[in-house]
């Protein structure tokens, strides 16, 4: 899955979901990416897309980002 500005969607990517909602990226499902926490035995079935933690709605599944989706910094999940 790729940012509405074209940018790809990686594992660990620290991001805004919406005015007042971050989040970070647990699972890529697309590219096979998953963190310790959240493993591909367990989020692989939901077969494309991202999960996003969220700090106000928890977890969340897209499949496709949201209009005012964007990077906010790069980073790792082990």
């Amino acid at each position: 899955m790729k940012y509405p500005d074209g940018q790809q969607v990686k594992l660990g990517d620290r991001i805004e979901l919406w005015a007042g909602n971050q989040g970070r990226v647990v699972c890529a499902i697309d590219t096979g990416d998953y963190s310790a926490d959240y493993p591909k035995e367990n989020w692989a079935y939901l077969g494309r897309g991202i999960v996003v933690l969220s700090e106000q709605a928890g977890l969340i599944h897209y499949t496709e980002p949201e209009p005012g989706m964007r990077l906010i910094k790069r980073d790792t999940l082990a």
